[in-house]
């Protein structure tokens, strides 16, 4: 899967004989949407705002939900979250995540903004049945689902499709001959569209979007829960780090760690990848350097976790013009 994502970013000219398949996909993509959206609105007793993609892989749209939730909150509304729980294990669904549910059961995502935000979660592949078991169980007022821009048997009222500025939209094609779910032209119905870094070209598509940027906060060493701040005494081990990261794209990780004063050495792993203690053994890794990770990977890592393991805490900085249009949004919603 690694190589193909490559080539798909690299524009590699050899995945153009995959171009029908394509184009089919695009088709399908679109009869599909036509079908099942066209007057959903209608049918919602409260606010749904979808934060999606249109490209397979990370782009940072768990911190982005995260970051609405607790807006939300602070501005007296009671957020919901749904999912549909990719990974997850459990027998029966819907299911109410916690802080507390395994997160083999609850998927890596779901049990990450469950314990951050402390909002209810529900999963189900079905995120139509997710929203409905949230508002029936749950005194919830706006909903957020995570990703699910493509499902449209979920009805919505608000569409944020967030992109990452560096590849963008790779070679422009839809599945299996690029990135894409569905055609480019997608963006121009969603309410918002958010870039997370700087665009690494200009686009007529890209007119309008805004511009989220993660900032490094701390280290919280996952055996006692201490925070490190960068700046002072290195680590009693060195300044020297292992950084993990089993995320859609790990390299933007990796080069948010090469901004603190740390020797980075970079160990990637697949998306949603279920660690195991022997991962960590050395070789490859030294047992005398930290492992810093993700705080998606972390939680994949508490049952283990020795004194070498730290996670990484970001800030997630959005523009106040993003986070007002959600909230004039839900203010507004249904007075018409």
């Amino acid at each position: 899967m690694d190589f193909i994502v490559k080539a798909w970013y690299e524009k590699s000219p050899w995945l153009w004989l995959l171009w029908p398949f394509s184009l089919l996909v695009r088709f399908l993509a679109s009869l599909r949407k036509r079908s099942l959206k066209k007057g959903q609105e209608a049918h919602l007793v409260c606010p749904v705002i979808v934060v999606g993609n249109i490209t397979v892989g990370g782009t940072g749209k768990t911190p982005l939900l995260i970051k609405l939730a607790f807006h939300l909150q602070a501005q007296g509304f009671s957020p919901g979250i749904i999912s549909r729980g990719y990974k997850s294990a459990s027998s029966s669904y819907p299911l109410m995540v916690t802080a507390r549910t395994p997160v083999n059961i609850a998927g890596d995502e779901p049990r990450l903004i469950a314990q951050k935000t402390q909002c209810p979660v529900v999963i189900d592949p079905n995120r139509l049945n997710a929203l409905n078991y949230l508002i029936e169980h749950t005194q919830v007022n706006v909903v957020l689902s995570d990703d699910g821009l493509q499902h449209y048997p979920l009805p919505r009222s608000f569409e944020i499709c967030v992109l990452d500025g560096e590849r963008l939209f790779g070679n422009g094609l839809c599945l299996p001959a690029g990135p894409l779910r569905e055609s480019i032209s997608r963006i121009r119905e969603v309410d918002a569209v958010v870039l997370n870094g700087e665009p690494s070209e200009s686009s007529a598509e890209l007119e309008g979007a805004q511009i989220m940027s993660l900032q490094p906060k701390f280290l919280v060493h996952m055996q006692s829960g201490n925070k490190k701040p960068f700046a002072g005494a290195p680590f009693k081990m060195g300044t020297k780090i292992q950084a993990v990261a089993g995320i859609g794209n790990p390299g933007r990780f990796f080069a948010l760690l090469d901004t603190l004063p740390y020797a980075v050495t970079a160990f990637p792993f697949p998306d949603h990848y279920q660690y195991r203690r022997a991962d960590f053994s050395s070789p490859p890794f030294d047992a005398n350097q930290p492992i810093v990770m993700t705080e998606k990977d972390g939680i994949k890592c508490e049952s283990f976790a020795d004194d070498r393991l730290w996670t990484l805490d970001v800030a997630v900085k959005v523009p106040e013009d993003l986070l007002e249009t959600v909230t004039n949004h839900v203010r507004e919603f249904g007075r018409d």
